[in-house]
């Protein structure tokens, strides 16, 4: 399989994400690489480090996750600059406040609309796009909180629920047309989304997530858990008794 940083651009979207950042830097050597942000001047610690792995170029790209009708624009300003995109990972998102979010119905919302609803229309944007161009690669981050919503995080839970089950049908959908997506499952990643809180069992670190990621990608796998344990832990989360689950921590 030809490797995945042969193909330019990549472009991370959530230029500023720690994970999304690791991933490009082991995708960087020899390729363009694209940071799409909301703050695009504010990433000089990034570029640097891409630059440092071998990116032949960085560009930053104003981006706004939320502003779905910008979607479409800010893809055909990357294609008609950069040329068709090679890989594309979607690395934005937020935690949200769980308890505010049980009181607050716009705060709530705001959780599905970046961890979904935003997800969705740039998967389905990019996947038109890469259609048309006959190739291309998706990463897109699902979450083991997206197996079996817990109480204790079950807004955050049920829109990483959502994208799963929408990731592993676009990827049935995208078969045969030169397009693939990878779905990354990983469990709580050490970083500064969580930071504060107490790591959870088979915790990772956004530099392993990236390093399955990529070992995922130049593999052709269509998922990867992270770690590889967590599988078996899903597994194990779907048939726990109800009374168990509900009592269990974030």
């Amino acid at each position: 399989m030809k490797d995945t940083a042969e193909v330019n651009p990549v472009v991370v979207f959530g230029g500023r994400s720690e994970i999304g950042v690791e991933v490009a830097r082991r995708l960087a050597a020899g390729a363009t690489v694209v940071l799409a942000a909301r703050r695009p001047d504010d990433l000089d610690a990034e570029t640097a480090a891409l630059t440092q792995a071998g990116a032949t170029a960085v560009h930053r790209v104003a981006f706004d996750a939320d502003d779905l009708a910008s979607h479409r624009r800010v893809v055909d300003d990357i294609v008609a600059a950069h040329g068709p995109i090679g890989t594309a990972v979607l690395a934005f998102g937020i935690l949200g406040d769980q308890a505010l979010a049980e009181k607050d119905a716009a705060h709530a919302a705001a959780i599905a609309h970046t961890d979904y609803v935003a997800q969705v229309s740039l998967l389905t944007v990019l996947a038109d796009v890469m259609r048309d161009a006959g190739h291309g690669t998706l990463v897109a981050f699902s979450s083991v909180a997206g197996v079996r919503a817990r109480r204790a995080n079950y807004v955050y839970g049920s829109a990483k629920a959502g994208l799963d089950a929408f990731c592993s049908g676009l990827a049935d959908a995208l078969h045969g047309t030169g397009v693939r997506l990878l779905l990354v499952r990983p469990g709580f990643v050490i970083g500064r989304m969580t930071e504060g809180m107490a790591p959870a069992p088979l915790s990772s670190t956004p530099a392993q997530v990236a390093d399955a990621t990529v070992a995922a990608l130049r593999a052709g796998r269509q998922v990867v858990w992270v770690p590889r344990p967590l599988a078996a832990l899903a597994a194990a989360f779907r048939v726990t008794p109800r009374w168990v689950w509900r009592r269990l921590p974030r």
